[in-house]
């Protein structure tokens, strides 16, 4: 398990695949990674607690709040008060001290509304929101009416009462567009930017999809074939979308010919294509989030593993694995904490060992 690893038992290409959710390769997209392969690639010196270490030393996080407009910039024709609320640089000379204490705080707000929204009934968790407020971790002056107001907007240029309406109008006129050119870049990942940016990857832009439809008056559905992400209009059960390629349609041959060019394991079936909820799109989201941060940003894993953590139902050996990357990058304490949750919840050998586990870390603390 990951806590052998964290303990400094075992070498990186070590880790061992459980049967944990990230691991599964419908979670993810088509060209992310498994997580052993992420960490035996990343700048550490083998273990995985030393990638914890260099970055808790010395690094600083990457900000993204430069966003170049790509195609048509949603911001182009808004009042001059709206732009500079939104792109303002955040991290001034000066104010950068101030703006981290505040960000902490937001950040904090943002972790407990998250885990409010997604412990309600599953069709009545909001994907809008929810998206946005996985985002506000990485923007944390983020304000969630502007992207919102965004997606009002869109809805408004949909000119019919189809799916195929919705994929025009964003794929289209709207130009949004799957990101070719740097799939990995986590700004693929955070709603607001694809919104702001024009370019995302598959199931950030079904996302938007979705949501637009929602605001149409028109039920679709997320379709989480494995490693690429797909949508499928309520009315229509033998139709699905594509939103990285332009919003084509596809048919079942279609779906098939897709993945069967990524080459991927189990073979085809219609069960691939079968609808998910709003839970399941943001585990996914999150799971490539966690994908990206271990090779660009091992500071940034921690946020993305905690948003993870508090969706119900995970399976416990998926907690165990999670505890395990929050220790890999220092959160020994947190992840201790969460082992003793995962503990509480099993029984007998299984149980004592995941107890003693949680122990190992929290003398790694001091």
């Amino acid at each position: 398990m990951v806590l052998g690893e964290i303990l400094g038992e075992l070498e990186a290409g070590e880790l061992a695949v459980g049967d944990d959710a990230v691991h599964e390769t419908r979670l993810l997209e088509h060209d992310e990674v498994p997580v052993h392969r992420a960490l035996r690639e990343a700048p550490a010196a083998g273990r995985l607690e030393q990638l914890g270490d260099r970055h808790r030393a010395g690094c600083v996080r990457q900000r993204f709040y430069d966003r170049p407009p790509v195609r048509r910039h949603p911001l182009i024709d808004a009042s001059k008060a709206r732009r500079h609320r939104v792109v303002q640089p955040l991290c001034r000379r000066g104010a950068l001290a101030r703006w981290h204490g505040r960000s902490v705080r937001r950040n904090v707000d943002a972790t407990d509304r998250f885990a409010e929204l997604v412990r309600r009934p599953p069709d009545e968790v909001p994907l809008d929101e929810t998206a946005l407020l996985v985002a506000k971790h990485a923007h944390p002056d983020l304000d969630l009416a502007v992207p919102l107001a965004e997606l009002d907007r869109l809805a408004g240029d949909v000119p019919g009462a189809s799916a195929a309406d919705v994929a025009g109008a964003l794929f289209g006129e709207g130009g949004l567009a799957g990101n070719t050119v740097d799939y990995g870049d986590p700004r693929n990942s955070y709603l607001d930017d694809v919104l702001a940016r024009r370019i995302g990857i598959p199931i950030s832009l079904s996302v938007v999809m979705i949501e637009v439809g929602r605001r149409c008056g028109i039920r679709v559905y997320g379709v989480g074939m494995p490693g690429h992400f797909l949508v499928q209009s309520a009315g229509e059960p033998d139709v699905w979308f594509d939103p990285f390629h332009g919003g084509r349609r596809l048919d079942e041959a279609g779906c098939r010919e897709l993945y069967e060019a990524m080459r991927l394991d189990p073979p085809f079936t219609i069960d691939l294509l079968r609808a998910v909820d709003t839970r399941a799109i943001l585990g996914r989201m999150l799971a490539n989030l966690q994908q990206t941060f271990m090779r660009r940003d091992p500071a940034s894993l921690a946020w993305a593993v905690r948003l993870k953590l508090r969706i119900p139902d995970l399976l416990p050996g998926e907690r165990r694995q999670l505890a395990g990357l929050l220790g890999g990058v220092g959160r020994f304490v947190e992840a201790a904490s969460e082992l003793d949750a995962v503990a509480a919840d099993l029984e007998g050998d299984e149980a004592e060992q995941v107890k003693r586990d949680a122990t190992t870390l929290r003398s790694r603390a001091n």
